[in-house]
């Protein structure tokens, strides 16, 4: 699924430079938690979580996330968006909730990337 594709499922407004939204990721993962993150997110995903601040940028630019989605109508400073654009990561900000915002991608055909391998129950 392509960046401009989730811009419109989720109808979020893109916060750093948008000229390339034809990426594509190969899937999602959301959290809030960033050792989470990094522990079963996969190379090219897309995050969806709540927070804003550097730490998501740092732990996406470790877990080659290609782009971030913030939920709940949060946005991030502007030291947080020119950090991701620096490493090339693409931050997209929607008012829905995380759950809302998963299912609406879910729906629409984009699936979890977490390594389920490597999770414990």
């Amino acid at each position: 699924m392509t960046l401009n594709e989730i811009k419109e499922i989720l109808q979020a407004k893109v916060l750093t430079c948008d000229s390339d939204m034809s990426i594509e990721v190969e899937g999602s993962c959301s959290a809030d938690l960033m050792s989470d993150v990094l522990a079963f997110s996969t190379p090219g995903s897309l995050l969806i979580t709540g927070l804003v601040n550097d730490v998501v940028i740092r732990t996406a630019e470790v877990a080659t996330i290609k782009a971030i989605v913030f939920v709940r109508g949060k946005k991030p400073k502007r030291e947080t968006v020119a950090l991701a654009e620096r490493k090339n990561i693409f931050l997209l900000a929607t008012n829905l909730s995380m759950f809302e915002a998963c299912g609406k991608l879910y729906e629409k055909g984009l699936r979890c990337s977490v390594d389920m391998g490597k999770m414990k129950v």
